[in-house]
C-alpha cells in the first residue's frame, strides 16, 4: 500500500483525487488549510462525504475518517515549514500530490501577497519537506494560465509561456521552474500538472459553472467577459484525476523527458523532471457552455455582455499528446454530460426542486 500525502484535500479537485486513492486501496493523509477564500461550508460538507467530521478537528491535528480507515485528515497550513516538516518527519509518504494553492485570476489583483504566500512559500516548504524526508515523487498542480498571450492552438507544453498576465500565473509558472531546480539540484523526481478549466460535482462557486448555474436558477443575470467571446477547454473532474492517478505512480527518471545539451524544451529536462497538459483537448464557446446549462435546467439566461477583464485569457484547448502517449490519458465525458452531473448534484446539494 502506498502512502500518499494530498495537500488541498478538502478542495474540488483535491477531495475527488482522495475519493479515488481511498478507493484504489492506498493509505492517504489529507491536508487543507480550510481558508475562506469561498464559504467554508462547501470544504466541510466535502470533508464530511469522506467520512471526516468537522467538529472533530484541530489545528494540525489528525482525524480518522470514520468511513474509510486508509484515510486522514489534518487541519494544517501549507506555509507553516515546522508543522509540515513534522509532518513528513512521521508519515514518510510516498508520493506527494501538491493540489493546495491560492486559486482565482481575479482575486489575484486584489489580494497579491495571499498567492505569494501559499503558491510561492508554500511550494517552497513542500520542495524543501521533500528534500529532506527522501519523499519518492511529488505530483503538482500548475495551470492553463501560463500559457497567458501566448495564442497557438492547441496549446503544446512545448511552446514558450513567459508571457503571463496575472500573478495567479506567474505564481505557477514558478512553481514548474522552482521544481525544475530541485529535481536538477537533488534529483527529486517532479511532475507537473497543467489543469485546464475543470468543472463537475462539488465545484468552485467562484468557478463559470456553478455562477452560471446559480445565476440562472435565481433569475439574475450571466456576466459574459469578453462579449462571450470566449474560448475554454472545460475539463471534467474525473478526466482530471483519471490523469493524475496515472502519473502518481510513474516518477520522472534523469534524461527521461529531454536529452543532454538541449534545453529549449520547456516541458522536459536532463533532470528528473516533466510537465504534462490534462485537458479534455475539445474547446467549447462559452455561449455554447450557456446553451448547454439552459437546455439542462429547461430555463433561459439573462445574459449581460462585458468587456475582457485584465488577467483573462481569451482561449484554452490543451494538447493532452505527451500525456495520451506517455500514460494512456484519455478523457471521456462531454461538456453536455459532465453539466447534467453537476445539476444533478446542484440541485440535490441545495435541495432545489424544478
Amino acid at each position: 500500500m502506498k502512502k500518499i500525502l494530498v495537500t488541498g484535500a478538502a478542495g474540488f479537485i483535491g477531495f475527488h483525487l482522495v475519493n479515488r486513492l481511498i478507493n484504489e486501496g492506498w493509505e492517504v493523509i489529507g491536508l487543507d488549510n480550510l481558508n475562506h477564500y469561498y464559504d467554508p461550508m462547501l470544504k466541510f460538507n466535502r470533508l464530511k462525504a469522506c467520512g471526516i467530521e468537522p467538529e472533530k478537528l484541530k489545528v494540525n491535528k489528525p482525524v480518522i475518517s470514520s468511513l474509510h480507515r486508509n484515510y486522514r485528515f489534518i487541519q494544517a497550513d501549507i506555509t507553516d515549514r515546522d508543522t509540515i516538516n513534522t509532518l513528513f518527519r512521521k508519515e514518510s509518504f510516498d508520493v506527494v500530490g501538491h493540489l493546495a494553492a491560492q486559486a482565482g485570476v481575479r482575486y489575484s489583483l486584489e489580494n497579491p501577497h495571499s498567492y505569494t504566500d501559499s503558491n510561492i512559500t508554500g511550494f517552497l516548504n513542500m520542495l524543501e519537506a521533500v528534500r529532506h524526508h527522501q519523499t519518492g515523487h511529488l505530483v503538482y498542480a500548475s495551470s492553463s494560465s501560463v500559457y497567458g498571450l501566448n495564442t497557438r492552438l492547441p496549446l503544446s507544453e512545448h511552446a514558450g509561456v513567459d508571457h503571463p498576465v496575472s500573478l495567479y500565473a506567474a505564481t505557477k509558472r514558478s512553481n514548474e521552474l522552482m521544481a525544475h531546480t530541485y529535481s536538477h539540484l537533488f534529483d527529486i523526481p517532479t511532475t507537473g500538472l497543467r489543469f485546464f478549466t475543470v468543472y463537475g460535482p462539488w465545484g468552485r462557486p467562484d468557478m463559470a459553472l456553478f455562477l452560471f448555474t446559480r445565476a440562472i436558477l435565481n433569475d439574475e443575470p450571466v456576466v459574459l467577459y469578453n462579449h462571450g467571446n470566449m474560448l475554454r477547454d472545460f475539463t471534467y473532474v474525473d478526466d482530471i484525476v483519471d490523469g493524475v492517478f496515472r502519473v502518481l505512480s510513474s516518477p520522472q527518471k534523469s534524461n527521461q523527458g529531454g536529452h543532454p545539451g538541449d534545453l529549449t524544451d520547456p516541458a522536459g529536462s536532463t533532470a528528473p523532471f516533466r510537465i504534462y497538459n490534462i485537458g479534455n483537448a475539445n474547446p467549447v464557446r462559452l455561449e455554447a457552455f450557456v446553451d448547454a446549462i439552459e437546455a439542462r435546467l429547461g430555463k433561459k439566461a439573462r445574459r449581460e455582455y462585458m468587456p475582457l477583464q485584465p488577467g483573462d485569457v481569451v482561449k484554452t484547448f490543451s494538447d493532452v499528446a505527451d500525456l495520451q502517449a506517455d500514460f494512456g490519458y484519455q478523457p471521456h465525458v462531454n461538456v453536455e454530460e459532465g453539466i447534467r452531473r453537476f445539476i444533478e448534484w446542484y440541485l440535490e446539494y441545495f435541495n432545489i426542486k424544478i
